[in-house]
Order: C-alpha cells, then structure tokens, then sequence
C-alpha cells in the first residue's frame, strides 16, 4: 500500500460517490417529496447515456451530444411521470413496485430494440482526453477530472436551488408536509411532475456522464440503483445534503475498500486467505457500512425534519 495509490483511489472514490450522487439526488427527491418507490429510476440512468451515444454519434461532438442529451432525459422522464408514474401515485408501495419494475424490463427491452443488445461506445470528448499530473510522477485522466468537477457544480446549483429558491422551498415543503402544500394552494400535481422530471434528467445526466468510461448497454442501470437506494438510506430520505455525503462515504468505502481489503488482512491472516477472505468481503463493505449506520441512527445520518 502506498500513499500514491491511496490517493488515487481516493479520487477515483469520489469520483464514484459523484456519479451516485447525481442518481440519488434524483431518487431521495421523489421518495422524500412524493413518497413514490420509483425503482425505474437506474432505467433514466440507462436512457441518458444512450442518448449521449446516439447525439454524439450524430453531430460528431460529445459536447452537443451532452446538450441535447440533457433536454431529452428531462422530456423522456416527464412522459413516463405522464404516461405510467402519475397514475401510481396514490396506489401503495407494494403496486409502485410492481409497476416501475415492469417499467424497467420494458425500457430494457426498448434500448435493445433500438440500438441493438451489443455494447455501445463513446469516445473521450477530445479536449478531455490524456492525462495530467497531480503530483510528482503521478497522472490521473483529465476526463475523471472533470466528471468530479461537474459533479461538486451540479451538487453546489442542487444546494443554491433547494435552500434559496421558491421552488426549493416549496419542495422542501412538500418533503415535510405534502397535504399541507396542496391545501395552501400549492399545484402539488404540478410540483411532484417538476421534481420527477428534474431527477430523471440528473439521472440522465450521471449516465452521460459515464458513456464515455463505461460500455453504453441495456441494463447498465439496474446495478447503480440498488447502490442509489444505500445512498439515501443512509443519507436519509429527502434529505440532498445526507445524499452528497453519504454518496461520497459510499463511494469511498466501495473503492479504497476493493483495493485495499485484501492488503489490510495480511496484517492477521496469510497472503493467499488474506486475499481470498478481501476479495469476499470487499462486495459487502458498503451494506455492513448501512447496517452501521441504521443501528446508530435508524433515520440516516441528516434526516428530513418532519
């Protein structure tokens, strides 16, 4: 172990985190707000870097790829809020389960008939190719550079719009009291379809985000969900500052954890069930990280105050 791969796998951790942050913004908002267990929400993930492959490929430019991948995720996420989700909102959690996973093999199965089951690629935007060097003989790709700075803008924007505008107050509002907004005069129909559709789009975001260091493939969006649903668990539901840090914990723990569990049990064990035993439980850091967390603080560590 040393302190230069340590470091580097740091970056990468939060590079990661970021990624899940801009799922679980999404994800903690419609659960928070709309009280809406919305399991299709990885599929929006999905959609959005498909859309960045498809723009791309078309104008030749992954930066006008990203702009008109941004507007579509928000389009497509508010047609499915309009076609399926908005008809969900007043069944229990056991029919919105039921229904957003059909949604998920649909849509799976949508990309698969549009653009083929095989892999999709997308190439570095040109100007963020290469690498640079971040300390004395140690280089990081420009690229990741970047996905951590749009992620700490986007992150800063999500703070300024949640805590100093009307439309934040307003869902912050209906996080604490949704029956209490509607009976003020507040559209909640119109609330809850805006709050969708931005998440969808943040979503879509993450996805586009990622096209270009992951394979674009259908159901690229089911595992990252199930991490997005951790984030906010112990982030606490609702809650955009729990979902920032505790997507930045779980990125951490899940990253530096793989790379160094199995160095960390040479200290107790030998090296081949050192390695053996850090490979098994490196998977399972993070869900023994939330089972920390809940036992301590059942509502997450920045609940929404209700």
């Amino acid at each position: 172990m040393t302190a230069t791969l340590l470091f580097v796998q740091a970056l990468n951790g939060i590079q990661f985190g970021l990624i899940l942050f801009l799922i679980a913004a999404g994800l903690t908002l419609v659960f928070g707000v709309m009280d809406f267990i919305n399991l299709a929400h990885g599929v929006q993930y999905m959609v959005g870097a498909y859309l960045v492959a498809a723009f791309s490929a078309w104008t030749g430019s992954f930066g006008w790829g990203l702009l008109l991948a941004l507007p579509s995720a928000l389009a497509f996420g508010l047609l499915v809020e309009v076609l399926v989700f908005r008809h969900l909102y007043d069944r229990d959690h056991l029919d919105q389960v039921l229904a957003t996973f059909g949604v998920i093999l649909f849509l799976n199965q949508g990309v698969k008939f549009v653009w083929g089951a095989a892999p999709l690629s997308v190439p570095v935007p040109e100007l963020l190719s290469g690498s640079v060097e971040i300390a004395s003989g140690l280089l990081y790709p420009v690229y990741r550079l970047a996905i951590i700075a749009a992620g700490l803008v986007v992150a800063a924007l999500l703070y300024v719009l949640v805590n100093h505008t009307r439309v934040g107050m307003l869902v912050r509002a209906g996080a604490s009291n949704a029956s209490m907004v509607s009976a003020l005069g507040v559209n909640i129909q119109r609330l809850f379809m805006v709050v969708f559709g931005f998440g969808a789009m943040l979503a879509g975001f993450a996805g586009a985000m990622v096209a270009p260091i992951l394979s674009v493939e259908p159901g690229m969006g089911d595992n990252i969900l199930i991490l997005a649903f951790v984030v906010i668990v112990i982030g606490g539901i609702g809650s955009i500052r729990g979902a920032f840090l505790a997507a930045l914990l779980i990125g951490l723990v899940d990253t530096v954890g793989r790379s160094f569990a199995p160095n960390l049990l040479r200290l107790f064990l030998d090296p081949a069930a050192a390695s053996q035993t850090g490979r098994a439980i490196a998977p399972m850091l993070i869900y023994i990280f939330m089972a920390a967390v809940l036992f301590f603080r059942p509502s997450g560590l920045f609940p929404v105050k209700r």
